[in-house]
């Protein structure tokens, strides 16, 4: 067997597709183009390429990108006052930080108090702890992009997961956690039949990790580590979803054994051209969704 491999970009151009239209209709009914603004400090290679495709994204689909640049060692206070002006800046309708911040710079950051500070009407990320909560309430303002691309990518190719068995191995604010409590809301709160599965949590602390990843039907791969997830840990005819992105030699590399995954699972998805795009798509969603609600619209 032979898995189908899911491929996010397509999944994430057609999300584009129609979120352009969205963009074009709201514009057209005399609101300005929605505004992302992202705030990068520091010359960190990977976070200049991130920020350049998400602008390029806006421009497609006809959202307003902006970006404000700071240098690796501007302060705490100058990093919180430009957050402070952008979230009473009336045409901006979106905010993002671009992780991870520098260090070695001589500034320590404190990420959380950064992240908080952000307006959460203007959370496109979905960090703020307001936002979080809502997400834990079943009644979410906006989904984690990362989180809410791959329940985009389970739906648009009818996977479902409801009744049963997913395995998240990690536990970040950013994917892991999100994504588990996305995944058990038992409603369709945070996307198409997605809800109702029986989630855990799992990490590289857990104790017989493997045989806990093998119970899966649905595993969900979002440790960081370069090929942590092998062959031998895959339940035959699981779903595999690999967040990881890792830089191993000259290659990118996911956090599962690809190679060997593919010849296990049911569905997979490769790295780099699964998750990846739709995590931009995901934004720029939240970004009309926030100018749709700061227009009361």
């Amino acid at each position: 067997m032979t898995a189908v491999i899911l491929d996010g970009k397509q999944v994430a151009a057609e999300i584009r597709a129609d979120l352009a239209k969205e963009v074009a209709d709201f514009v057209a009914g005399g609101a300005p183009p929605p505004c992302l603004t992202a705030v990068l400090v520091g010359e960190d290679p990977a976070s200049q390429v991130y920020v350049r495709n998400k602008a390029r994204a806006c421009e497609k689909a006809g959202i307003d990108g902006r970006t404000h640049r700071l240098p690796a060692d501007a302060g705490q206070d100058e990093l919180m006052a430009l957050i402070a002006e952008l979230n009473t800046d009336t045409n901006v309708n979106g905010i993002l930080v671009q992780l991870p911040l520098p260090t070695g710079s001589g500034v320590d950051y404190d990420e959380r108090e950064i992240l908080d500070a952000i307006d959460p009407l203007k959370d496109v990320d979905a960090f703020s702890p307001v936002n979080v909560g809502l997400l834990m309430q079943g009644r979410p303002r906006f989904l984690p992009c990362t989180p809410h691309g791959i329940v985009q990518l389970l739906g648009r190719s009818n996977l479902s997961v409801a009744g049963k068995k997913v395995c998240v191995v990690g536990r970040s604010d950013i994917v892991g956690k999100p994504m588990a409590m996305m995944l058990a809301q038992k409603n369709g709160s945070c996307g198409p039949d997605v809800a109702n599965a029986t989630v855990t949590i799992a990490h590289s602390r857990t104790e017989n990790l493997a045989e806990v990843c093998r119970e899966a039907d649905c595993l969900i791969a979002a440790v960081g580590r370069p090929e942590m997830i092998t062959g031998d840990m895959i339940k035959p005819g699981a779903i595999v979803i690999d967040v990881g992105i890792n830089r191993v030699g000259d290659k990118l590399v996911g956090d599962v054994a690809f190679d060997q995954a593919k010849e296990i699972a049911a569905a997979i998805t490769p790295v780099p051209g699964g998750v990846g795009p739709l995590t931009i798509a995901m934004l720029l969603h939240n970004t009309l969704a926030a100018a749709k609600l700061q227009s009361g619209r």
